[in-house]
């Protein structure tokens, strides 16, 4: 019987203690059960395993069937945001604290793991979004983000003054800490602590959520996903802005500058195990909805 993925990619924290044994033990369940490994190069060079296929993110997701991502959902994003530019299926193994997108559990890892290394498992496609910063018409960087694209100041508690667009129809101006664009995936992130609502992940759309806004009316907003939203920021701002990327990418921003943030052509191919529900990820996670009785 053909394998549905033979060669398979390790990537994790090479400064975690915890993936790195994780990483170990895969890489010997799945060199024993004769698939083609490649590892990440610095979870290589730190697990001293010269003599591996090792290789960096971009490569794997050029040559592995399937992406075995070892760490939290903040390294999780990391790599979704070099793998989705490829066809290839991404699984996580939860080695961080919450674990919204590392299904597994290292204390219970090889039987859910054959059961979908044998197929039996079901996929979904997330999508990202990209931000754009423009000045004066020309585009001076940009990123993709998989939960959410923040525009806000460079300090703490710094009012920032912009305008909104959907589709270069305008929607409203506004004063406050920044704004929250945020994709289903993103919803139960930043976005959800701000006050946004949690959008099922298959969902298309988008949720525009106000951070602090200075006035007692403004309310999130879910738009269609397909949307281009602008954000075009006052001139009379000060000159430390910012556009976050999930947190870890910075893109600085100028006033007067314009954000364009909408959907990626690329989407990531998650793999879950059959038993996977997002409601109960929900409960278990956030203990959203327990029962009372």
């Amino acid at each position: 019987m053909s394998k549905m993925y033979k060669t398979i990619g390790l990537i994790g924290k090479p400064e975690h203690e915890g993936a790195l044994a994780t990483i170990a033990a895969l890489h010997h369940y799945l060199e024993g059960n004769d698939y083609i490994v490649m590892i990440e190069t610095s979870v290589a060079n730190k697990l001293n395993k010269a003599d591996a296929h090792t290789f960096d993110i971009v490569d794997i997701g050029k040559q592995a069937d399937l992406a075995i991502v070892v760490g939290g959902d903040g390294y999780m994003l990391g790599a979704a945001r070099v793998l989705s530019s490829f066809d290839i299926a991404v699984l996580g193994v939860n080695r961080g604290n919450l674990g919204f997108l590392t299904d597994l559990s290292p204390d219970n890892l090889i039987e859910p793991l054959e059961a979908i290394l044998d197929g039996r498992s079901k996929t979904e496609q997330r999508f990202l979004i990209q931000a754009e910063v423009y000045r004066h018409g020309q585009l001076k960087s940009s990123n993709s983000a998989m939960n959410e694209a923040v525009l806000h100041p460079g300090k703490v508690a710094s009012m920032m003054e912009f305008a909104v667009y959907l589709d270069d129809v305008f929607m409203f101006s506004q004063r406050s800490d920044g704004i929250i664009v945020s994709t289903p995936t993103g919803s139960t992130a930043y976005s959800m602590s701000a006050g946004g609502p949690i959008m099922t992940p298959t969902l298309n759309a988008l949720s525009l959520v106000p951070m602090f806004p200075h006035t007692l009316s403004s309310r999130p907003i879910v738009v269609d996903g397909d949307s281009e939203i602008r954000l075009v920021v006052a001139t009379n701002n000060h000159e430390e802005l910012q556009v976050s990327c999930d947190g870890h990418v910075i893109l600085a921003v100028m006033p007067g500058d314009e954000i364009r943030i909408k959907k990626c052509k690329y989407t990531l191919r998650l793999v879950h195990p059959l038993d996977h529900d997002y409601f109960n990820v929900l409960r278990t996670k956030l203990s959203w909805g327990n029962k009372v009785y």
